[in-house]
C-alpha cells in the first residue's frame, strides 16, 4: 500500500525535472529573459537584473584575482542589502562556498565558523567589525572586506567593498560546477546545543527546492498576466529560509525583491505602500507584531496577496486575525537547514488546512516513525519522528562524520520533530523531539499549550516549558508577553486554560515578560528561557 497519502491532493506536478545547472546560471537564464526588469530595491534605489548580473560578474572577477579558486570557502556576515546579492551570486559562479554568518554573533561563535570553514575571506557590515576585532580574526582571514552601511568607524584594515567592484570589469573566467557533487553553501545550525554544524548543501538541493517552491507559485503567478511584482525582502539571506525564498526563489520567479536589512514596522509599512509587494514571505513573530501594531488600521495592505510563513510554528488565530486584516493567505511551511530548508507547504491552489504545514513538496518523501526505535512507521494520526527523503537534502555535517551518521540514515533524513500526518496526507508538528515537558510519564508537546494561551483575547506572545516538579518530574511554566495595554494576572491565565485542556497540561506557573528572546528570524529561543529558569532555581537553592 503507497502511504504517500498527500499525492492525491497534489494541485501541481508531483514530481519536476529539476535542472542540473550551478546557482548562478539558474538565476542568469531569468536575468537573461528579463533584463529590464527590477530585481532589487533598498529604500528608492533600484537595480535591473541586466545591472545585478553585471555586478556579480565583478565581484566574480574580483574572487579570481584574490586568488581563490572552486572549493574556498567565504564568508558573509551582512544584512540584507545589495552587497550581500552581488558577493552570493558571485560565489556560486566561481563554484565558492558561502558560509553564511548572522551579523548578531558573538566573537566567540564568528571565531569558530570562520575557522571551522577555513574561509579565506569575510566579508561585513561596517557596524560588525568590533566583533571581529574582539575575535582576533586578522591572521586567519585573508581578505576582509567592509561594506559601509552604518558609517561606523573601524580599526582593523580592511578593503572597502565599492572600490573592489568597480576595480574589474564584469568578465570573469569560466568554472566547470557538478552541481549534484559541489557545495554552494555551508548554513551553520544548532548552535544552541553546542558548537554549530554546517551543513553542506550542493548547487542542486538549492536549484531543486527552489524550483520545487516555484511550482507551488506559479500557477498563482499567472493571474498578473507577466506584470512585474515584488515580493517583501524581510528575512535575512543568512538564514537557510531566507535564502531560499527570498533571494533564490524571488529572483527566480521572477520578483523584485525589497530588501529590508532588519525588522522595522514602520520600514515594512512604507514599503508596502509605495511598491505594493503581492508576496510576503516571514515568520509568526513578523506577523503578528505587524498585525499587532497599534497603527495598523491606517495601512492599505491590500495588495499582499500570499504570505509564506515558516521557521516556526504560526497560532490558527492569529493566521485568521491577519488574513482578515489583510485580505492575504498565509501558507504554512516546514523545513530544516539540512533540507535547503522546505519540505513542505500549503498549496495556494487547492485544500489549505490552517494549523498544519501542508503536504511534502514535489520529489519529497516522508514518514512518521517510532521516536524510540527510529524505524517502525506510525499508521495514520499517530505522533512520532518525522523522517525526510529527497532531491534538496543535504550531503553532511562539514567534518562531522558521526553527526552525519547519526543524521542521515539509509538516504532518510531525521528531523527530530515530533509530528502527524492526517487521512488527507496532510502534516502537523506537535513539537521538538527535546522539548517534550514529561508530567509523571504523560508527554506534554509546549505548541499544544501555547496554541490555547494564543486564544486568550491579551495573549500577544506565548511560549512555554518544563520546569523540575518534585513528584510528577516536570511541569508546564508559560512566559506570556500582553498586548499593548492589556493587563491579566497569572491566575487568570491558568483559569482560563483549565476548561479547555487535560488538567496535567494547564501550565502550574505563568510569568509575564514585556518581550521574549527570538533569534534574528523571529523564532522563539526556548532554550534561553530555559537557562534562566535553571540559573534562577539554582540562586534560590544557594539562598536557602
Amino acid at each position: 500500500m503507497d502511504t504517500r497519502l498527500w499525492l492525491k491532493n497534489y494541485p501541481t506536478r508531483s514530481t519536476l525535472d529539476y535542472p542540473k545547472i550551478s546557482l548562478y546560471h539558474y538565476l542568469k537564464k531569468v536575468a537573461d529573459q528579463y533584463p529590464n526588469r527590477t530585481a532589487l530595491i533598498f529604500i528608492a534605489d533600484r537595480v535591473t537584473y541586466r545591472e545585478m548580473m553585471e555586478n556579480i560578474d565583478r565581484m566574480a572577477a574580483a574572487f579570481t584575482a584574490m586568488g581563490l579558486q572552486k572549493g574556498d570557502r567565504i564568508a558573509l556576515m551582512l544584512p540584507n542589502c545589495f552587497a550581500y546579492v552581488y558577493c552570493y551570486f558571485a560565489a556560486m559562479r566561481q563554484g565558492l562556498v558561502v558560509a553564511q554568518l548572522n551579523p548578531l554573533l558573538t566573537a566567540r561563535e564568528l571565531s569558530f565558523i570562520v575557522r571551522d570553514s577555513n574561509a579565506r575571506v569575510l566579508i561585513a557590515a561596517d557596524a560588525v567589525f568590533q566583533t571581529i576585532e574582539q575575535a582576533m580574526l586578522d591572521q586567519d582571514i585573508e581578505n576582509l572586506i567592509v561594506v559601509p552601511l552604518t558609517g561606523e568607524k573601524i580599526n582593523v584594515n580592511a578593503r572597502p567593498f565599492d572600490d573592489i567592484l568597480q576595480q574589474h570589469e564584469p568578465n570573469p573566467p569560466d568554472v566547470e560546477i557538478n552541481p549534484e557533487e559541489d557545495l554552494a553553501v555551508l548554513q551553520y545550525t544548532g548552535g544552541t546545543t553546542g558548537f554549530p554544524k554546517g551543513a553542506m548543501l550542493t548547487h542542486y538541493n538549492l536549484v531543486a527546492n527552489a524550483e520545487m517552491t516555484a511550482e507551488i507559485l506559479r500557477e498563482w503567478l499567472k493571474k498578473f498576466g507577466g506584470k512585474e511584482v515584488y515580493s517583501m525582502g524581510l528575512l535575512p539571506f543568512f538564514h537557510s529560509y531566507g535564502m531560499t525564498v527570498c533571494l533564490n526563489v524571488g529572483l527566480t520567479i521572477p520578483a523584485g525583491l525589497l530588501l529590508v536589512p532588519q525588522f522595522n514596522a514602520d520600514l515594512i509599512f512604507y514599503l508596502i505602500q509605495q511598491y505594493k509587494p503581492v508576496i510576503f514571505p516571514g515568520v509568526p513573530t513578523a506577523f503578528m507584531a505587524l498585525m499587532n501594531h497599534p497603527e495598523v488600521q491606517n495601512y492599505d495592505l491590500d495588495s499582499i496577496d500570499v504570505c509564506i510563513s515558516g521557521a516556526a510554528p504560526m497560532p490558527v488565530e492569529a493566521i485568521e486575525q491577519f488574513e482578515q486584516i489583510t485580505g492575504s493567505s498565509i501558507l504554512e511551511g516546514y523545513g530544516l537547514s539540512e533540507t535547503s530548508p522546505i519540505t513542505h507547504s500549503n498549496p495556494f491552489l487547492g485544500v489549505r488546512k490552517p494549523g498544519s504545514i501542508g503536504i511534502p513538496y514535489p520529489d519529497t518523501d516522508c514518514k512518521i516513525v517510532d521516536p524510540d526505535d527510529g524505524e517502525r512507521e506510525l499508521p495514520i494520526g499517530e505522533e512520532g519522528e518525522l523522517i525526510i527523503k529527497g532531491p534538496q537534502i543535504m550531503k553532511g555535517y562539514w567534518n562531522r562524520p558521526n553527526d552525519t551518521a547519526s543524521t542521515l540514515k539509509n538516504g532518510w533524513l531525521y528531523t527530530g520533530d515530533i509530528a502527524r500526518m492526517d487521512e488527507d496526507g496532510y502534516f502537523y508538528i506537535v513539537d521538538r523531539k527535546k522539548d517534550m515537558i514529561i508530567y509523571g510519564g504523560n508527554k506534554i508537546y509546549p505548541r499544544e499549550v501555547e496554541e490555547v494561551l494564543y486564544e486568550h483575547p491579551k495573549v500577544a506572545e506565548a511560549v512555554c516549558i518544563g520546569i523540575p516538579e518534585k513528584f510528577f518530574g516536570e511541569v508546564v511554566k508559560a512566559f506570556i508577553v500582553l498586548k499593548d495595554g492589556a493587563e491579566a494576572t497569572p491566575e487568570e491565565i491558568i483559569e482560563f486554560c483549565r476548561p479547555r485542556m487535560i488538567k496535567y497540561k494547564v501550565p502550574r506557573q505563568v510569568e509575564f515578560r514585556s518581550e521574549l528572546p527570538k533569534t534574528n528570524v523571529g523564532k522563539f529561543l526556548r532554550k534561553d528561557l530555559a537557562i534562566e529558569e535553571q540559573r534562577r532555581r539554582r540562586l534560590e537553592l544557594l539562598e536557602k
